[in-house]
């Protein structure tokens, strides 16, 4: 679990110099089945894919793009936008050009109105204006260079793309002193894709001494450009520091030690108190062992209450009606008799440990979210957050951080996921108390950060309301020998 260190070296480097990596392994298949439904969704991949993030480590997806980032990365200026202008003398690698930034993370340059004007001054009529540019097959070394200056010239471009394919009336080696000269000139950074096997070479030579790279593929240009664009952004990044909440560590120790010994490394329900101790809200509730000791909690609680089997052996309780919600006081005698019958039905030699009387919460008022852990071999506590409840396997619409998590970092998760809007208040609902779950992440990322013995984790759902949040449901293994 070197994987955290790693993070925080690569962070002090990348503030002066480029890390670029590949990493082979993309694919899942080597991804461990877990219990938890956080540990279902995390595969390896996605550990490094969001450690590398963190580290502002940028990752390649080939030898090939490896070398083509680095040739950039050592040669031109950074970027101010990532905005990018295409010259071409060709439509159709043009619109591979444009294919490529759609697949990036740049996007293509609009021109201002003076651009426009000067553009259509400058090019014949069946030439391209707007972005990409078409300076048209019959273009000269002049309409080529003139059409780099005016595109380099507006405010709203920060790089480009020199895209051409050889003809009768273009020098090539001309080309190549304009488009170093015009780059120096603007101090922005300018990618050639100069095609043409053999008539290139000297160009390319022109080019190369300028720490220019020329690319035979219109995609290999952008790539190298998004590379740049995405290091812009890495260099001028600040990290704040993870908070440090006041916790009663002994208290969730005690709680996390009840595995000892056991045949059963799993805590659910029956370990809620552990988010207590560290200061993540839970309904009012408690565990029971007779149908008296329900009726006495239930009436304590205001309302009604849902009822859950409390067994480290059945784990999806709902599938057996092991959860009876709306239970009014009347009633809950008879509901501790029948979940207690119906668990030692299903599973004759489960371990009952009783059952949970819990407040209601109201879910209609409220998105269910899920924030969860697993930890990865190689980065450590992998923290989740994400649409929860019912729709974590089916939407997957999920984020991943190393912990431990900075608020800053906390924050993003919660802006990061597809259904974001529902918890910003969408369709005329009231918005959810987001800065609730941004300390909740935190709180859990300090919890798997202080008991490396926790491997996975689950809070599902955590139900995010106006008025708060409220961990419904907790399930964890833990590693004694950790503890």
């Amino acid at each position: 679990e070197e994987g955290r260190e790693f993070i925080d070296a690569a962070r002090e480097v990348t503030q002066d110099t480029p890390i670029v990596l590949v990493k082979s392994g993309r694919t899942d298949a080597g991804a461990q089945a877990a219990s938890s439904h956080t540990g279902t969704i995390a595969g390896s991949d996605e550990a490094y894919e969001t450690g590398l993030e963190q580290a502002g480590v940028i990752r390649a997806e080939s030898v090939q793009e490896l070398f083509d980032s680095a040739q950039m990365l050592g040669s031109q200026p950074l970027p101010e936008q990532d905005d990018v202008a295409i010259i071409t003398n060709a439509g159709g690698p043009g619109v591979m050009a444009t294919d490529a930034v759609g697949d990036s993370g740049l996007s293509m340059a609009s021109f201002s109105d003076e651009t426009l004007d000067t553009f259509s001054e400058n090019l014949p009529a069946e030439g391209n204006i707007y972005n990409p540019v078409d300076v048209v097959g019959d273009a000269g070394n002049d309409r080529f260079r003139n059409a780099l200056e005016i595109a380099l010239d507006d405010e709203n471009v920060g790089c480009a793309v020199v895209l051409s394919a050889p003809t009768a009336v273009l020098d090539y080696a001309q080309l190549a002193r304009d488009t170093v000269e015009l780059s120096e000139e603007f101090d922005k950074p300018v990618a050639a894709c100069f095609m043409g096997g053999q008539r290139v070479e000297p160009a390319a030579e022109v080019l190369k001494d300028a720490g220019i790279p020329n690319y035979f593929d219109p995609a290999r240009a952008v790539d190298s450009l998004d590379a740049l664009s995405e290091y812009a952004d890495i260099s001028a990044r600040e990290y704040d520091e993870p908070t440090e909440f006041d916790v009663d560590r002994e208290a969730a120790h005690e709680i996390l030690s009840a595995v000892k010994g056991r045949g059963d490394n799993r805590l659910g329900v029956e370990a809620m108190d552990l988010l207590d101790a560290y200061g993540i809200p839970t309904p009012h509730g408690e565990i029971v062992d007779s149908a008296t000791d329900a009726e006495a909690i239930a009436a304590d609680i205001e309302g009604d209450v849902v009822m859950k089997i409390v067994s480290p052996d059945i784990l999806h309780k709902s599938d057996i009606g092991g959860v009876k919600v709306g239970v009014s006081d009347d009633d809950v005698y008879d509901a501790y008799e029948d979940l207690i019958t119906r668990a030692r039905n299903y599973q004759p030699d489960a371990e009952i440990i009783g059952v949970q009387v819990q407040e209601m919460v109201d879910l209609d008022s409220g998105v269910e979210t899920i924030v969860g852990m697993n930890r990865d071999p190689q980065f450590g506590p992998l923290l989740l957050f994400g649409l929860g409840g019912i729709f974590v396997e089916i939407l997957e619409d999920t984020t991943f951080r190393v912990a431990p998590v900075a608020e800053s970092e906390a924050k993003e998760m919660t802006e990061e996921i597809d259904s974001a809007p529902l918890l910003r208040g969408a369709r005329g609902r009231d918005p959810a108390d987001v800065p609730a779950v941004v300390e909740t992440i935190q709180r859990l990322s300090q919890l798997v950060t202080d008991f490396p013995a926790i491997l996975e984790l689950d809070i599902n759902p955590l139900v995010a309301t106006p008025d708060g949040v409220q961990a419904v449901d907790v399930r964890l293994t833990v590693d004694p020998d950790q503890l």
